[in-house]
């Protein structure tokens, strides 16, 4: 995804290397023709890559900012037909490929991280530095903004959604001063809550911002991030082609779990109960799972953003469809 302002143009947004870029393209074998699926396309930097890897190979990108796809529609324009981006959350893959009469693709990629088009836009609320409204939708035309939740969630809801989403150790204390100040004045903007953590929290101190925790528990919630994750990666393997992959990279441990538990148990030959001598399961197994990848001390070094992310690899070996997320 990208690392530029929601003014820029698309041009500007190319210019920048996505994460692992290389290890995506080896990864995904697109140095072979196919069709590939950019479920997060951003600033575009996967799918150009996937692209220019092979002449023949087509792209279908998805991705809910309405910025990000006009963007992506003008300046990917030069590769006609073998691209279609389409404004959707990967929740729909399904669909998005019905649509298309696509049965089976030859890779799939998710970068889970933020794109810029959001992190550096004053006025979508995802970022701290910014003084904005607190929307935090991927999606403006969907669903409650985050100062909705702030304003009505009850004080335990509060504490759920900042514990499960955002790991906050403080909780309690966070949600009590929410619902106290908005007694008397709403929570509004991006510094009506830095300000409010920071009186509990106190001001930074090193390089992890003390609101960084509740923003990112408030944008998965409000985007329904993890339950959509779950869903999209179940159709992504249910698309894939026998000896396809699948590649995703994730940047915080939540995403990194799920995706790390459901590669494994499509990796599992049985899912029987352990000490059960026979099984009866009838379970196959669906994927190979390959060795984590993380980003080099070079791409860190010249990415600092790159710092945190895993790329994790499934390739199918059964041709049945993607089973539930646990």
């Amino acid at each position: 995804m990208g690392i530029y302002g929601e003014d820029a143009n698309f041009s500007r947004n190319a210019e920048h290397i996505p994460v692992l870029c290389g290890e995506v393209v080896s990864s995904l074998n697109c140095r072979q023709k196919g069709v590939f699926v950019d479920c997060t396309f951003g600033a575009g930097g996967h799918s150009k890559m996937i692209l220019e890897s092979n002449k023949g190979n087509r792209v279908i990108a998805l991705d809910k900012d309405a910025t990000a796809v006009e963007s992506g529609k003008t300046g990917m324009s030069v590769y006609h037909e073998r691209f279609i981006l389409v404004k959707a959350g990967f929740e729909t893959l399904e669909d998005v490929l019905n649509s298309l009469k696509i049965e089976q693709v030859n890779g799939l990629i998710f970068d889970l991280g933020m794109s810029s088009i959001q992190l550096d836009g004053a006025s979508r609320g995802f970022s701290f530095r910014f003084d904005s409204e607190l929307d935090m939708r991927f999606d403006k035309n969907q669903g409650a903004t985050a100062a909705d939740f702030l304003n009505n969630a009850s004080e335990n809801e509060l504490c759920r959604v900042f514990r499960e989403y955002g790991e906050e150790e403080r909780t309690l204390a966070v949600a009590r001063a929410i619902t106290a100040r908005r007694k008397s004045t709403p929570l509004r903007t991006t510094r009506d809550l830095v300000l409010l953590i920071e009186r509990i929290k106190g001001p930074k101190r090193n390089k992890i911002h003390p609101a960084t925790k509740v923003f990112q528990a408030l944008r998965i919630y409000v985007n329904n991030e993890l339950e959509n994750l779950k869903i999209g990666l179940m159709q992504a393997v249910s698309r894939l082609k026998t000896g396809g992959r699948l590649a995703v990279i994730s940047y915080h441990s939540l995403e990194d779990r799920i995706v790390k538990q459901y590669f494994s148990h499509l990796a599992r030959k049985c899912v029987c109960p352990p000490g059960q001598p026979i099984c009866t399961c009838n379970k196959k197994q669906d994927v190979i799972v390959f060795k984590l990848v993380r980003p080099s001390s070079e791409e860190i070094k010249s990415n600092p953003r790159s710092r945190s992310a895993k790329l994790r690899i499934a390739e199918k070996i059964n041709n049945t469809g993607g089973e539930n997320v646990a």
